[in-house]
């Protein structure tokens, strides 16, 4: 995985060598210090360049799906316009699109029901958190007062 950073040229770590016999501490402290900041510095343009990669796909998947839900409504459409020829067959139009109609209506209603009583279901955000925190901040207020 690594390789193929450094193929890239988003990985370009140097360090710098300085060559002395024998260096003094306050030398090698000083190396440590900028080898580090460099080291963060490439990390952080490392992590940089792989969130652009990933918001990239992201955007790209979130606009596929936008295409996706806009063909699938045509879709339907088309579906719906093929019930209401087909009813006409043996229905006027005006009878076969309203029974068409009525049919979605009654569908839409479903599962608007079904939607409010997930709603209805709800909870809290994390009672049982809540209800920790309340106790730890009860146990914090009786300890400062010596309440045991």
């Amino acid at each position: 995985m690594w390789e193929n950073f450094y193929e890239r040229g988003w990985y370009a770590m140097s360090v710098e060598a300085k060559q002395t016999v024998d260096p003094s501490t306050g030398e090698l402290l000083s190396q440590l210090s900028s080898q580090v900041s460099r080291l963060i510095r490439d990390e952080m343009r490392l992590a940089e360049k792989e969130f652009q990669q990933s918001a990239k796909h992201a955007g790209l998947g979130a606009g596929l799906f936008s295409v996706a839900g806009v063909l699938a409504f045509f879709g339907g459409a088309a579906v719906i316009t093929a019930a209401v020829a087909a009813l006409s067959l043996v229905l006027p139009v005006w009878a076969a699109a309203l029974i068409v109609g009525g049919v979605l209506f009654v569908g839409a209603g479903v599962a608007a029901l079904g939607g409010r009583g997930q709603v209805q279901e709800i909870t809290p955000a994390a009672p049982r958190t809540v209800d920790t925190v309340k106790a730890d901040i009860q146990e914090i207020k009786d300890a400062r007062h010596g309440t045991p």
